[in-house]
């Protein structure tokens, strides 16, 4: 490693965690807020001249974060409303397993990837709550996507945030209202069939969210194939991870009905303290599948334009090949298995040589 990435890694490992950071080489920027985790605090954000790694926009982005930006921790909805139709799980983008518009992001282009993630998330927590009953989440989710579409105005803060972010880069509606589809199924669909029903989820419930950043940077639809990839294994694996949760609570299910008639398990196996050999058979299965998307992945960095992105990108990628491993030799029914700060430094680390 030369000497310039060997003073970049330690700054960028920080960027990931939300630390306070100046990149090497670029000092004196000014200072902003974030909060993570419900703590505000300062963080030196990477230097004007850093902004403009992603290429010209032809939409051209405005500047418009006081419009757009979300609440940097907290997606809780305003609660004046009266019509409000989200909810919140508590949840935030520090729960997640992978950045979400971390500081590798150009800070032009950060407020629009984090209303994507805000509407999301209140999206799935309508579509995951415990309380409410299945008409009722499709209604809140009809009327989120009502807002996001300019047919009404009030009832959803995280659409209109995120319809102000569209109507200032230009990005498609689709991809958040693909999202809808995923939430809506959820809502009335307790089981999946089959790999094929799976990864026709994963369609709707996660390439979008890819296909939406990587047009924000306005590259090249050849990305599309490896980011969807990505996308559907970081699915599954949060499937797998959350097995014994989704059953738990809500009485859903994404592991194939198909796998598992054919390892001789059943759902109900899922709510045992410990995995058995039949449901670590459709485990590996389905991880048979996730190993295969990995490989697919593994080419989204290199057609990635933006120098920003594919770094983020060969973050994520290293971060999906590691919590694949985790959880070949771990018992998701036994305890959460999860990434630890070593996958992340190993990640960033192996991202590095996609710097040009």
């Amino acid at each position: 490693m030369g000497a310039t990435r060997e003073a970049y890694f330690p700054a960028f490992l920080r960027v990931l965690r939300g630390e306070p950071c100046c990149f090497a080489g670029h000092s004196g920027s000014r200072s902003v807020r974030v909060v993570t985790q419900g703590v505000s605090r300062p963080i030196d954000p990477p230097a004007q001249a850093e902004t403009s790694e992603a290429r010209p926009v032809d939409h051209r982005i405005k500047s418009r974060e006081a419009d757009t930006a979300p609440r940097a921790a907290s997606q809780q909805p305003d609660g004046n409303a009266a019509d409000n139709v989200e909810t919140w799980s508590g949840k935030d983008r520090g729960d997640e397993n992978f950045p979400v518009g971390s500081l590798l992001i150009s800070r032009a282009l950060r407020p629009h990837v984090h209303a994507f993630y805000t509407f999301a998330r209140n999206a799935d927590d309508v579509a995951d709550s415990v309380a409410l009953p299945a008409d009722e989440k499709i209604a809140r989710l009809d009327t989120m996507e009502a807002v996001l579409l300019g047919q009404r105005d009030s009832g959803s803060p995280s659409a209109l945030r995120l319809r102000a972010s569209l109507a200032a880069t230009g990005v498609t509606a689709r991809h958040a209202t693909d999202l809808l589809v995923a939430f809506r199924r959820d809502a009335t669909q307790q089981r999946t069939a089959n790999w094929d029903e799976l990864y026709d989820y994963c369609r709707y419930s996660a390439m979008p969210v890819g296909r939406h950043v990587l047009d924000l940077h306005n590259e090249d639809r050849a990305t599309h194939a490896p980011s969807d990839a990505l996308c559907t294994a970081l699915q599954v694996l949060n499937h797998l991870q959350d097995c014994a949760d989704d059953l738990a609570m809500l009485d859903r299910s994404y592991l194939p009905l198909d796998l598992l008639t054919r390892h001789g398990a059943t759902i109900d196996d899922v709510r045992r303290p410990r995995q058995t050999g039949g449901l670590r058979a459709v485990f590996d299965a389905l991880l048979d599948r996730v190993d295969a998307l990995n490989i697919q992945a593994a080419d989204l960095p290199r057609r990635t334009h933006s120098r920003r992105l594919r770094l983020e990108t060969a973050v994520i990628v290293g971060l999906a090949r590691r919590l694949t491993r985790r959880l070949r030799h771990g018992d998701p029914l036994a305890t959460r298995v999860r990434l630890t700060k070593g996958d992340a430094a190993a990640s960033a680390l192996a991202s590095l040589r996609h710097l040009p």
